[in-house]
């Protein structure tokens, strides 16, 4: 048995941006305090039993957490337990406060959502101003010492201004770029019905040119959302690199209303529910809860589709579990964006086992 290493805390089930490619796809709140949020003492109660099997650090996301009523007693708790802190935010509301208590934390790495320059950005996020105050969020963060990741969720009417962004970024003081590529997953689903999405083969193309050229103009780490098998090894593992491997084996996901989840997909697929905080031990969970015994039984050995094949697939373990089930309806499926790549020639042949 694996210990859980990491919890994933969906803090809120509302958020202060209309992201349209979420996969999450909380409540619209036009406001910066939720008012649908895991109560503080349940908070600590995970925590707690969790430290008994092994938790070593948690993620904060949402929805928002920075909207989260308590979000100033939740990071003093994290502080005071010497857990590790991950956080993505939209930066909207951050503070001094906040970051100061980010930064007090025993390690802490937190990431800033910022889809382009203005006018597409808040095309994307959906709340007008939010591009300044997602900007204002990045300075205070450097401001106070740390140097967020800046993400960017790329779709076809903001995939030209990839370049600038990474400027943009850098010279706020961001430590690193990621280029999530919008997927087909809840709110992306239409977007990918309304041609809005990159396509496969220019996705390949434009994230070779990110590791390949742009990456060397910058000067701070660029990456993507992109499986590992089209990224070359130096991004991955080299100096600066990111796998990008999801710790699906040690991580369990705890939505807003105390729900234990495979992680925030939960919110939308009930099947990957496991129980409830107030009433069932973690441990419990943890130990028997069937699409985790499942996942840690039979991944990677019995990938399908194109991952079966795939040099990567231990390391990758299909790149994103919950995406795939979603896509699929099946733990093991191969990932959808490999399976439209080997359909259409382009999966790189270097990466697969001879048939």
């Amino acid at each position: 048995m694996p210990p859980l290493r990491m919890l994933y805390f969906y803090l809120t089930g509302d958020c202060n941006m209309a992201c349209r490619h979420c996969w999450i796809a909380p409540d619209f709140l036009n406001a910066d305090t939720s008012d649908q949020a895991l109560p503080l003492d349940l908070f600590k109660k995970i925590v707690r039993e969790a430290r008994e099997i092994g938790l070593t650090s948690v993620k904060l996301t949402g929805g928002e957490p920075t909207i989260h009523p308590d979000i100033i007693p939740i990071l003093r708790f994290i502080r005071d337990e010497g857990l590790g802190l991950s956080m993505e935010s939209n930066g909207v509301a951050m503070t001094p406060h906040i970051a100061d208590l980010i930064k007090s934390c025993k390690s802490h790495f937190i990431s800033i959502s910022i889809d382009g320059m203005k006018q597409n950005h808040e095309w994307m996020r959906g709340v007008p101003g939010s591009f300044e105050r997602a900007s204002q969020g990045v300075r205070t963060l450097v401001e106070t010492g740390i140097r967020p990741q800046v993400i960017m969720a790329v779709a076809g009417r903001n995939r030209d201004e990839i370049a600038e962004l990474a400027r943009y970024a850098r010279d706020l003081g961001a430590s690193s770029v990621k280029y999530n590529f919008v997927t087909p997953t809840v709110r992306g689903e239409a977007m990918e019905r309304e041609g809005a999405t990159v396509p496969v083969q220019d996705q390949i193309t434009l994230a070779t040119w990110i590791q390949k050229e742009l990456r060397q103009e910058i000067g701070i780490p660029l990456m993507t959302n992109l499986p590992m098998a089209f990224s070359p090894l130096s991004s991955l593992f080299g100096s600066g690199g990111n796998c990008g491997k999801c710790a699906i084996f040690t991580i369990l996901g705890v939505l807003h209303d105390g729900t234990y989840a495979l992680c925030g997909i939960g919110k939308n697929l009930p099947e990957l529910c496991f129980g409830h905080a107030g009433t069932d031990r973690i441990q419990d969970i943890w130990e028997h809860a069937g699409a985790l015994t499942e996942i840690r039984d039979r991944l990677p050995r019995e990938l399908k589709g194109i991952c079966s094949r795939c040099l990567m697939k231990n390391v990758c373990l299909g790149q994103c579990v919950a995406n795939n089930y979603y896509v699929y309806h099946d733990l093991l499926a191969g990932h959808r964006f490999c399976e439209e790549a080997a359909e259409a020639g382009v999966f790189p042949g270097t990466r697969l086992f001879p048939v």
